[in-house]
């Protein structure tokens, strides 16, 4: 995959509707300080496409990035952010829900998380609830640059432990530092745009 342009199309926030979009989309979840944003820009070869903050919690919409004019790539609100009181949060929830949900052009959906530490409940709840919705969730296991390689293996079981995911669940450790895992990325995304 090369990425020749990107543009920001569709910002939704809690009460908008969702774009009928005629190409397909790929999503990308994960919690708040998991560093997607950062994930996002490194796979896109852009800077500042997506907001990173030293703060969590910066995308608090769903954002419909145009690649190529072939796919979207959407990024979801991050979840899990301690300091967005539980209204804020349980409406981000039910956004992330409701995408999931009625979406017709979804093909795969990204779910990021930080490979230093055990899955959490609400990455659990997410990955389940991406079952739920007919979802088998690519694990993109981050920040790989901040662990020794000799623990890579060892995390990697740990997350497909803690998330009880299914045995062909692909997890793909990626640091957005050294860019390490994301030619794994673009090869997924050739394929999944390919069965589209």
């Amino acid at each position: 995959m090369v990425i020749k342009q990107v543009n920001l199309e569709t910002v939704c926030g809690v009460t908008s509707k969702f774009p009928d979009n005629q190409l397909p989309e790929i999503a990308f979840a994960g919690k708040s300080n998991v560093g997607k944003s950062s994930l996002i820009n490194a796979i896109m070869n852009r800077k500042s496409l997506a907001r990173t903050s030293s703060q969590p919690g910066k995308t608090q919409t769903v954002n419909f990035y145009n690649v190529n004019n072939t796919f979207y790539l959407v990024d979801l609100p991050g979840y899990g952010y301690a300091k967005a009181n539980e209204a804020v949060k349980a409406q981000w929830g039910k956004m992330i829900e409701r995408y999931l949900h009625t979406s017709k052009q979804l093909k795969a959906v990204f779910l990021l998380i930080d490979i230093r530490h055990d899955p959490s409940a609400n990455d659990r709840e997410m990955y389940q609830w991406m079952l739920h919705y007919g979802y088998h969730p690519i694990i993109i296991a981050t920040k790989l640059d901040k662990i020794n390689r000799s623990q890579i293996q060892k995390q990697v079981k740990a997350i497909r432990v803690g998330l009880e995911a299914e045995k062909d669940t692909i997890i793909i450790p990626f640091s957005a530092t050294s860019k390490q895992g994301r030619e794994e990325i673009y090869d997924l995304l050739d394929r999944l745009l390919e069965e589209a």
